[in-house]
């Protein structure tokens, strides 16, 4: 949630009056890499934040909208954004906006089992609530996309040991996709990270960012949340105990298949290199574009490139 569009209190206060706020202070919001988020602070002390999509247009923004409010209705904690004149989306300074209600609580930093528990429960959900909602976005990031993605990286980016990596776990997951075919497929989150989570203690309260939703296989929303909420960093292995309670957890609502099962490790190590590939790309688009300064987060590549190494590690060839 990086600034890339500079506001003042001004700006905001003539965008917020249409929906009765009444704004005193922004607060910039850092930690993503795709669109600019304020705190919202109002005379009434509520609090809202504000997201500037910085590369969508008013349809793409608003197609989020309607899944936010089937997953309220599901009972996944999450905030739809704020309506008025019969939509969500409207402009700012020239871009695409919306104003949400702020959910509060703390990003976790290191994961307890208890809370690894929670966003299981949580993502059995929504995987269960968007499995068959009808829905289109004018973007796929799915597999062909990042892919596509390594391509441009192997030529701009890549030494000779980051390509000859790159293309092992490709060609090791091309294997595992013919041999273990059976896999669900449906609406996924694609980025739910703990710095995409609120908790108050144990409790979830929120899950934010769902920009990067995408119609694509649930095994890879569970092996991204894995990732991240079962490995205690610096180190990037797994803890095992963590990764045993959020299955057992998540499969009480919606049970893997056996080929989900076969292919978990896999798609471990695969996930590992789409956000390997992630911040590869952001790093880049940043330097090309001439970004940069304290209000801009970039990630660091490395640490999801050791982790991919690692994972493989736990794959058996086929």
């Amino acid at each position: 949630m990086s600034v890339y569009t500079p506001l003042n209190v001004d700006e905001v206060q003539q965008f917020a009056e249409a929906y009765g706020l009444n704004v005193i202070a922004l607060v910039p919001i850092q930690g993503g890499i795709q669109n600019t988020n304020y705190f919202i602070i109002c005379k009434d002390e509520t609090q809202y934040v504000l997201t500037v999509f910085e590369n969508e247009t008013e349809q793409s923004a608003g197609e989020l909208v309607p899944v936010l409010k089937q997953l309220e209705q599901h009972d996944v904690p999450v905030a739809a954004p704020l309506e008025h004149s019969g939509k969500a989306i409207h402009y700012l300074v020239g871009k695409p906006a919306q104003i949400a209600p702020r959910v509060w609580g703390e990003h976790p930093e290191e994961a307890t089992v208890e809370q690894v528990k929670q966003i299981a429960i949580a993502q059995a959900k929504l995987h269960v609530a968007l499995q068959d909602f009808p829905l289109s976005r004018s973007h796929s990031r799915g597999h062909i996309y990042w892919t596509d993605i390594g391509k441009t990286l192997q030529k701009e980016e890549m030494s000779e040991q980051d390509v000859a990596l790159f293309e092992r776990v490709y060609q090791i997951f091309a294997k595992y996709q013919k041999q273990y075919p059976n896999r669900a497929q449906g609406w996924i989150h694609s980025d739910l990270f703990r710095d995409n989570t609120l908790f108050e203690g144990d409790r979830l309260e929120g899950i934010l960012d769902f920009f990067e939703l995408n119609f694509d296989e649930l095994l890879f929303d569970i092996a991204i949340t894995i990732n991240d909420f079962c490995t205690q960093y610096p180190d990037v292995s797994l803890d095992q105990s963590r990764v045993d309670a959020y299955l057992t957890t998540y499969e009480m609502i919606r049970p893997l298949s056996e080929d989900e099962r076969m292919c978990m490790n896999v798609y471990l190590a695969m996930m590992a290199c789409r956000f390997w590939l992630l911040r590869l790309n952001v790093a880049r688009l940043n330097r090309l574009e001439g970004r940069g300064g304290d209000d801009v987060f970039q990630k660091d590549p490395d640490q999801m490139r050791a982790m991919l190494i690692e994972r493989l590690a736990h794959v058996t060839e086929l």
